[in-house]
């Protein structure tokens, strides 16, 4: 017998809200996990860069300084008090939104990071574009001729990008493209060709990883029955790959995005420093030559900040593409 529009509403009403609170339980779990991965990493900065042997009061002082100079330089930067009061001064600050100042600058921490972030942005955007835009297209195609040619060469390929380091991906291109060729700046950011050299260095290792990463989805997904049956059916083999292989197997694919994109900002650190590209890279370069301890701290914990707000989005996004995800944290 047929329920009632009543009772299926009534059926369907405690299981919506099952699954909205399912939802909701998971991104707050999430979120708490996400809010003490950046409370470990900020307490782990601040006392590793203390417990490294080197004072920065006298880094900052000609060699040579009476000793009185330099007590009256740690008292001003605050390094003369014990650890613990650093640290409670620290956290105060931090929770009105206060990262210190530089010892080098004079300049608020949170300003020179915030002048930096646009730049490494930029650079990571267009790495990440390249990437999936170059990695998708051949990894569909190594599975379409999986063991042929294509899928050989597609993986020898991917098997370099992986084996050489991206320091040495970036000298090269500036010496063939900068320094004999001159096609594109070696240093600065002075347009959009000064793009180009730094992406494909952060690109090169990205892209091999995410062409086996598509290669390996796709060859599962067309095992499939689902997929048998449409080219039984006789649906054309493109579509079978864009529309009905492709769409299940960039679920994994989310995943592995979302934690390259700490690989692309660690990856930048590097790669700034070669190219000298005015992001948080070279900043905190700089500042750890100096032992400039606030600055050096600041750039960690927005790195680290982005770097987990990004992987919260995607453990929400993959929750919403696989239910199964949301029932295991319920479980």
């Amino acid at each position: 017998m047929a329920a009632t529009p009543v009772e299926a509403t009534t059926a369907g009403g405690p299981e919506v809200g099952r699954r909205r609170g399912g939802v909701g339980a998971f991104v707050l779990q999430r979120l708490l996990q996400a809010l003490l991965v950046i409370f470990g990493v900020t307490c782990v900065t601040f006392f590793v860069l203390r417990l490294v042997p080197g004072d920065p009061a006298r880094l900052m002082l000609p060699p040579g300084t009476g000793e009185d100079v330099v007590a009256g330089l740690r008292e001003q930067l605050g390094t003369d008090q014990p650890l613990p009061v650093q640290f409670v001064r620290f956290l105060g600050g931090l929770l009105h939104g206060d990262l210190g100042s530089s010892f080098r600058q004079s300049r608020p921490v949170l300003q020179l990071v915030v002048d930096a972030v646009p730049a490494t942005l930029a650079l990571a955007a267009t790495t990440m574009l390249l990437a999936v835009g170059v990695a998708i297209p051949l990894g569909i195609l190594a599975a379409a001729r999986s063991g042929r040619l294509a899928d050989r060469s597609i993986l020898a390929l991917s098997l370099v990008g992986q084996s050489l380091p991206s320091f040495w991906i970036g000298v090269l291109l500036v010496l063939l493209f900068s320094v004999q060729r001159q096609w594109f700046p070696a240093i600065g950011n002075t347009g959009p060709a000064s793009y180009v050299l730094p992406t494909i260095t952060l690109a090169a290792v990205l892209v091999a990883q995410l062409v086996r990463t598509v290669r390996q989805g796709m060859l599962e997904v067309l095992q499939e029955d689902y997929i048998r049956t449409a080219r039984a059916k006789g649906v054309p083999a493109r579509k079978i790959l864009l529309l009905h292989a492709f769409k299940n197997a960039a679920i994994p694919l989310v995943t592995v995005l979302g934690l390259q994109v700490g690989f692309v900002l660690g990856g930048a650190f590097v790669v700034e420093l070669i190219f000298n590209w005015p992001g948080v890279g070279l900043l905190a370069l700089e500042a750890i030559k100096t032992r400039d301890f606030p600055v050096v701290q600041g750039v960690v914990i927005v790195v680290a900040t982005v770097f987990v707000c990004v992987n919260l989005l995607v453990d929400v996004v993959y929750a919403f593409l696989n239910p199964r995800v949301r029932l295991g944290a319920e479980s």
